[in-house]
């Protein structure tokens, strides 16, 4: 890929379809130069892999500005249909890659953003889940809500650095991943009769990386077309 001149250079993991390649997009078509990892660059279960991707990426793209932790492992299974070794296989794979692996790629990132003394950004994409709930994939679930946590914890302890942190809680968005989900019961959940849009979430994220969106630092925004309202 060839680098922008005066381009910020956006790393965005699980960027090679739906809400991932929509949110890359965005920020090619604002001018950034981005590396959008997919399962096949990088295993985010590894830390050594984590490593060398964001070296890298920082090679390729002369600095890591923006970080995007979007890539996620869903696994369908209610605790009363699995058996106990599936259960902890379940969480121990969704937790390896939806928080130990957005921990080490903010961490990989951040020192690099600190080692140049810019002001970064870092957007981690989660999930309504993680204030709804999600029976039928808690570990899931329960892995969005700690990504959320962990952005709000690194938004404290960044700020002095100049890296402001924010996260992004989707409802159901229309990708080829649950596609077999998005029924109409699921349309209905939201008053506008319909799911997200990926290009709906990629917005956000542009937004939320932006300069002017610093002082939106720890902030946790919902984009589930009112389908689901926190109080």
């Amino acid at each position: 890929m060839s680098v922008r001149p005066g381009s910020r250079g956006v790393l965005v993991t699980g960027g090679s379809r739906g809400i991932g390649a929509a949110i890359a997009g965005a920020f090619r078509d604002q001018g950034d130069s981005v590396v959008a990892l997919s399962s096949a660059d990088a295993d985010l279960a590894d830390p050594a892999a984590i490593e060398r991707a964001v070296a890298n990426a920082v090679e390729t793209l002369g600095g890591v500005d923006v970080l995007v932790n979007n890539a996620g492992l869903v696994e369908l299974g209610s605790l009363p249909d699995l058996s106990y070794a599936d259960w902890q296989a379940i969480w121990q794979r969704t937790f390896a890659v939806n928080v130990f692996g957005a921990a080490n790629m903010a961490y990989c990132v951040a020192k690099h953003m600190i080692d140049r003394g810019i002001s970064g950004r870092i957007v981690n994409v989660g999930s309504r889940g993680a204030f709804r709930g999600e029976p039928d994939m808690p570990a899931y679930g329960a892995s969005k809500a700690a990504l959320h946590s962990l952005g709000q914890s690194l938004a404290v302890s960044l700020a002095p650095q100049g890296i402001a942190v924010t996260s992004v809680a989707p409802g159901f968005v229309a990708t080829d991943r649950v596609a077999d989900m998005v029924t109409d019961d699921v349309r209905r959940q939201s008053p506008f009769g319909r799911v997200g849009r990926p290009e709906e979430i990629a917005a956000a994220v542009v937004y939320l990386a932006s300069p002017a969106a610093e002082w939106a630092s720890g902030t946790v925004v919902d984009l589930n077309g009112a389908s689901y309202l926190r109080t």
